[in-house]
């Protein structure tokens, strides 16, 4: 999720934020505290930068108007619609659905808007941190700006949730051999690696780097059982079809052109969660942690039925004899083995070609071309309120969304206009300009002071 609270609304802006928390964080949140199960979560600092704002300031009022009037009509408008036309069972299922956002708004209410205090009240659940914009680390151009990642985000997570037990996820789980030591600096003791490749025991046994902190192999043997576009789960005809859609962008048919029956799509991610815990035992009979990573608004945005798949996993693992662990608790179960890690992400290809090849130069080198500038100032004293302004829109435009947004061909011309916007207000910043930058909460918890050492 990258910043876009204040940056647009439909179809891309700021209500993908709303969305997201309606869809995936409302509900997660209901079914962790449900569930009291030792589970991971990755709370990005970014994300945390929007959802505080939507307890203290205007977009929350902005969120709950998206549910009450924007989410309302266009389901009203397109039941009547699909009614009037003869597609009653398709009106039906769009009925049903506006419940959804009905159901967000009550819980959203009844938090008292704080789904920051929400996270860091779950049980049992390890919260880990990551770079303040979800940078891809081994393109950041200078140690200086690497700390500025490092820091923030650390420093973010410690003021919201009163720790840092030492969890940090590698944005796109980008690595290369080195980066360890500066996590290490910033009290970083596991990170998770895409080491997809070599033998499939390997991935299930931790790994010691010399400079201290841990590194988890991620499980594709069993992430690809959600988390595949042509086998994994979610394709299966009775689930909700996330691509075909009607007049106001909503989702009544399955994957199978059916009118969707949401009774028996529970019913299948129940059928499915039982799969999943019998071959993840399978997988681990012979010893060894395994870790499922997974995208957060996988469950329940693009996966409709995510989140009841990760209730039922909840619950089947306990009935299957599967035990579950955070990722802290395995550390201090399974020993880390030594073993050299090599350069990887989980993007396409296992490599950085997602955020660094021709498609996308334009974003490499304008992220490159800021982070150098800012360098530049810091070196000619430049004042701190101009400098804090412009390592914040230096932050916003080495979100890695950008990139994988242009690749993926997801949001048309969105992210180049964001990018080229931040890049801007970091020129605007050092030029001592006073308009206003519009990053409203972006790193409350800015770590100039380590951008700014020698």
């Amino acid at each position: 999720m990258p910043y876009v609270e204040g940056f647009g609304t439909w179809p891309f802006g700021e209500e993908w934020l709303w969305e997201a928390t309606a869809a995936v964080y409302l509900p997660l949140l209901e079914r962790l505290e449900r569930a009291e199960a030792p589970v991971t979560v990755g709370v990005t600092p970014v994300l945390a930068d929007q959802l505080e704002t939507m307890r203290d300031g205007d977009s929350g009022e902005r969120f709950l108007r998206f549910l009450r009037e924007v989410r309302t009509a266009v389901h009203e408008e397109d039941e009547r619609g699909l009614r009037d036309t003869g597609f009653g069972d398709l009106a039906y299922e769009v009925g049903r659905a506006a419940g959804d956002y009905s159901r967000a708004d009550a819980a959203f209410e009844a938090r008292r808007r704080d789904l920051i205090g929400a996270f860091a009240a779950l049980e049992g659940v390890e919260l880990w941190t990551s770079a303040a914009t979800h940078a891809l680390l081994p393109l950041v151009a200078t140690e200086q700006g690497l700390a500025l990642q490092l820091g923030t985000g650390t420093r973010s997570h410690e003021r919201r949730f009163s720790h840092f037990d030492g969890g940090f996820w590698l944005p796109e789980c980008a690595y290369v051999p080195g980066l360890e030591r500066d996590l290490a600096d910033r009290g970083v003791r596991a990170f998770c690696v895409d080491q997809t490749g070599g033998p499939a025991a390997e991935q299930l046994q931790p790994v010691a780097t010399e400079a201290g902190p841990t590194a988890v192999p991620i499980d594709w043997a069993t992430i690809e059982l959600v988390w595949n576009e042509r086998s994994g789960y979610p394709v299966h005809p009775t689930y909700r079809d996330y691509h075909r859609r009607t007049t106001h962008d909503l989702r009544p048919w399955n994957n199978g052109g059916e009118p969707y029956e949401p009774e028996r799509a529970r019913a299948l991610a129940r059928e499915h969660a039982r799969d999943f815990v019998d071959r993840v035992r399978q997988r681990v009979a012979g010893g060894g942690l395994l870790c499922c990573a997974l995208d957060t608004e996988l469950l329940g945005h693009w996966w409709y039925e995510g989140l009841d798949w990760l209730s039922a996993v909840l619950e089947e693992a306990s009935a299957r004899g599967l035990e579950l662990v955070t990722v802290g608790e395995g550390l201090e179960r399974v020993k880390p083995v030594r073993r050299e890690l090599h350069a990887s992400s989980w993007g396409r290809g296992k490599d950085l070609s997602t955020w660094d090849s021709p498609q996308v130069a334009e974003l490499a080198f304008s992220a490159r071309r800021a982070e150098l500038s800012l360098l530049a100032a810091t070196a000619d004293g430049a004042g701190h309120d101009s400098l804090a302004r412009a390592a914040r829109e230096l932050l916003a435009l080495q979100s890695s969304d950008w990139a994988f947004l242009v690749t993926r061909d997801l949001a048309a011309d969105y992210p180049l206009r964001r990018a080229r916007g931040h890049e801007a207000g970091v020129r605007e910043a050092l030029a001592h300009s006073r308009s206003d930058p519009g990053l409203h909460n972006l790193a409350p918890d800015l770590d100039l002071a380590s951008f700014c050492a020698p």
